[in-house]
């Protein structure tokens, strides 16, 4: 069981303040990824659970056990944690063979020698290295080194894991075979997961739900397709997939339990029950229209709905073609799947299903309106 709470968490180094009242629950069993840009706090955050950073307020419970209490200035240490860490660094003993450096923690615990070689192996065969076994470290590249250190952390089904950008050092196709195996670990030892990255492919595919930080805050905080079909802000909205999601300005007005919002896609009339709870009771307000290009269909022949476009230039990808689309003032960038080919200046026409449009309002970046997902 591990269960965390964190509440109203501040984190100085010196007059910078990294984390700014840091609320978050993180329920026992899940895959929970903290994402953001570069300096955003994450890895504090993670850094600070762990116990290897002392925050200045606020209070941390595991399982309801109280284990920081900044104000009282009572942190349990990280050893009475119960936790098992994975950073960057590989922090393996140069001494030790691989077996031995995924072995220590078990060695510790006094398991049987039987049961040591069972665990071990099977962590070595999940991360793809059991045939280095009796290698040293200094023997194994970077990404080899890492995978010792994951195993080495997975080995005795922890009930928590912290991981900080723990696949950095893997090539690309690696990446993807320990996404698969981090996923498969999670879901068959139902260990509770504190994931840190800055690559969204990882946190959409990895996670149960994601934390988005920006400057020490977080912003928002939902499941993976939730927070990428209806991102709670324009921020959030420009961080999340790639290619990233469109955005064009439009004209919102709010009366009799309607929105109608006016730009270059035309003129679309929205019901209430899409409306979050930022939306305006009523009144006028520039918006901007978000839509992810896999989301547009384009055709070379008119039909009803569709809006008249000029492509700019088509990038034909070999799975997937890019095709960049321009309406008057208006770009944005469409996708299709497989390799299709279109000429510079060719008109061609747009359709988006207006349930999948998300509108934010221009000037506090808030999501207005909701996508809804089963229009696809």
């Amino acid at each position: 069981m591990s269960r965390i709470v964190l509440k109203n968490i501040n984190k100085y180094y010196g007059s910078n303040h990294v984390l700014k009242d840091v609320d978050l629950t993180i329920e026992n069993g899940e895959f929970m990824t903290l994402l953001g840009p570069s300096g955003c706090g994450k890895t504090t955050t993670l850094r600070v659970v762990a116990g290897l950073e002392k925050p200045q307020g606020g209070t941390i419970t595991m399982d309801d056990k109280l284990i920081v209490n900044a104000e009282e200035l009572f942190f349990e240490s990280p050893a009475k944690r119960g936790l098992n860490l994975v950073f960057q660094s590989y922090a393996l003993w140069p001494h030790m063979t691989v077996f031995d450096n995924v072995a220590f923690g078990l060695k510790v615990a006094k398991l049987s020698k039987t049961e040591i070689k069972k665990l071990v192996d099977s962590a070595l065969s999940r991360m793809q290295i059991l045939q280095y076994a009796e290698r040293y470290p200094s023997e194994l590249s970077g990404g080899q080194q890492q995978r010792v250190a994951i195993a080495r952390a997975i080995a005795g089904s922890p009930s928590l894991l912290l991981l900080d950008e723990p696949l950095s050092n893997l090539d690309a196709k690696l990446r993807i075979d320990m996404r698969s195996e981090l996923k498969r670990l999670h879901q068959e030892m139902g260990t509770t997961v504190i994931y840190v990255t800055h690559d969204q492919v990882e946190a959409l595919t990895l996670s149960t739900r994601i934390a988005i930080f920006f400057e020490g805050r977080i912003e928002q905080i939902a499941p993976p397709m939730e927070l990428y079909q209806n991102p709670a802000t324009l921020r959030v909205a420009e961080f999340i997939g790639n290619p990233r999601i469109n955005l064009i300005d439009g004209d919102a007005k709010v009366e009799n339990g309607r929105m109608t919002v006016t730009s270059a896609l035309g003129t679309h009339v929205f019901d209430r029950a899409q409306f979050t709870a930022a939306a305006p009771e009523s009144g006028s307000f520039p918006c901007r229209l978000g839509f992810r290009p896999e989301q547009i269909h384009i055709s070379r022949h008119d039909g009803p709905g569709a809006v008249a476009a000029r492509v700019y230039s088509g990038m034909p990808a070999g799975s997937e073609t890019l095709i960049q689309l321009a309406i008057g003032s208006d770009a944005f960038l469409g996708k299709q799947l497989g390799i299709r080919h279109y000429q510079a200046d060719e008109q061609v026409y747009l359709t988006i299903h207006e349930s999948l449009l998300n509108v934010f309002d221009a000037k506090t970046g808030a999501l207005v309106k909701l996508a809804d997902s089963s229009a696809e």
